[in-house]
Formats: structure tokens, sequence, C-alpha cells
């Protein structure tokens, strides 16, 4: 419980009627890994678990690779990806931009004024 009372929350509604609603830097970074990772293309966020383990081990994980800075409910989200070898990097990065610009608008509410990539690596395995 001491590791979400450190968590950096975000005010996204205030109504008068219900309370407010509220949301952690977190899950915008696991939002922007999830998004990232279902462009054709990208392999992994860097450090990040597989789409198929993540059942298994929790969504934590996705989130490693990306960072989000939130001010005044405009998101800035850094990414560091791999990207599978043969892929055009310029526009499976551009792909990612618009699939991670999409989702957290989407979902959050939260306008997305920047989404900056940076790749790590590419992924040399055949894709099955």
């Amino acid at each position: 419980m001491q590791r979400e009372e450190n968590r950096n929350t975000y005010l996204l509604q205030e109504g008068e009627d219900m309370g407010v609603v509220q949301i952690a830097d977190d899950v915008v970074e696991t939002i922007a890994g999830l998004a990232a990772t279902e462009v054709e293309g990208v392999s992994t966020a860097n450090g990040n678990l597989t789409a198929e383990l993540i059942s298994k081990v929790g969504a934590k994980g996705i989130a490693k690779g990306v960072k989000v800075d939130i001010f005044n409910k405009r998101v800035k989200v850094d990414l560091a990806l791999r990207v599978g070898y043969g892929y055009n990097i310029p526009a499976t990065c551009q792909k990612v931009q618009s699939k991670v610009k999409a989702a957290i608008e989407n979902m959050t509410g939260l306008e997305v004024a920047e989404v900056n990539i940076r790749i790590a690596g590419v992924n040399m395995q055949k894709n099955k």
C-alpha cells in the first residue's frame, strides 16, 4: 500500500456529485508501453516483457523503457524501443507515435504533446 501512496497521481475529472477521478503516472506509462508493442515491427519496449508473459507476471514490466511526464493535463512520452530486423524504422516509429497518442488520449482524456522514441536496439531473431 505504501507504493501507491508515493505514486504521482493526476486529476482527470472533478465532479460535484460523485467525487474525483485520478490516474497514476505509471498507469499512463503502461498504456503507452502496451500501445507501442501492438505496432508490427516493435519487438519490445527496452527491457520490456513480451506480450505473452503479461498475463502470467502482470503488466508492471510493460512500462519499462517508458517515461511519462504530465503537466497541466498534457503528456510527454519518452519510449526506448527495440525494433525487428528488416522493418523501416522511421515508418514504424511514426505508427508507434500515432498509436501511443491515440491510446493515451482515448483512455485518459489527457492531451499528448510529444511522443519521443529512442531506438535501443534491433531484434535479430526471425519472427515466427
